[in-house]
């Protein structure tokens, strides 16, 4: 889809990111637009995990304003894939590749899911107990998801990704930056962590400029 003049997805003013009571960073300004794909950084401890948590709604906001599409609250629903990815060790490839597409109304066929772990590089691993993975295949079963999620602009315009670089190899990270690439060229927007450099992000967030 065409990214139009008017492609503000994500407005944050004046938010407070906060772990319990204690405030970690204060008036975080931030506008994401589609076609976006921002490097969020930061020291260790100014809240980037929190943020994209808030973002995701899965922490309230307790200071400051947050709109997708202009709108308060959350009439969209981002795509948030987490650090620890939410792999369960003791389930196949298969079945926790199922179990996180599920969350999102995600139905893949046998065919469909057979494609994805191809493309992670993890072709016939399909019933093969996640514990028996190495960290960086562990990983790209998580990422995985993200094949599916392209299809689902529409619906997920926004990746909100914690470290997805992490443990993979330069092979691997090329794949995730290229897919990155054609999410936004579609229409979507990533807010992504990283303690590697981002080659393909157009624009940078620094949380330590807002640290208490």
């Amino acid at each position: 889809m065409p990214i139009s003049a008017t492609s503000s997805l994500l407005n944050c003013q004046n938010v407070t990111i906060q772990r319990g009571e204690f405030p970690l960073c204060e008036a975080v300004n931030l506008v994401l637009n589609r076609g976006d794909i921002c490097h969020l950084v930061g020291e260790n401890g100014t809240g980037k995990t929190t943020f994209l948590m808030q973002l995701a709604g899965l922490i309230p906001v307790l200071t400051g304003d947050i709109s997708w599409q202009g709108k308060a609250g959350l009439p969209v629903q981002p795509f948030y894939v987490a650090h620890q990815l939410g792999i369960h060790l003791q389930l196949t490839v298969e079945q926790n590749l199922r179990f996180l597409l599920a969350l999102y109304g995600i139905k893949p066929s046998a065919e469909e899911l057979e494609q994805a772990l191809d493309w992670v590089g993890l072709a016939g691993y399909e019933k093969i107990n996640c514990y028996q993975l190495s960290a960086g295949q562990t990983r790209r079963v998580g990422l995985a998801r993200l094949l599916f999620a392209l299809e689902y602009v529409a619906q997920f315009p926004c990746w909100l990704l914690d470290e997805p670089l992490t443990a993979l190899d330069i092979n691997m990270i090329a794949k995730i930056e290229h897919l990155m690439q054609t999410f936004v060229q579609r229409g979507g927007a990533v807010l992504m962590t990283s303690h590697q450099t981002v080659a393909v992000a157009n624009k940078q967030l620094d949380l330590t400029l807002y640290m208490v």
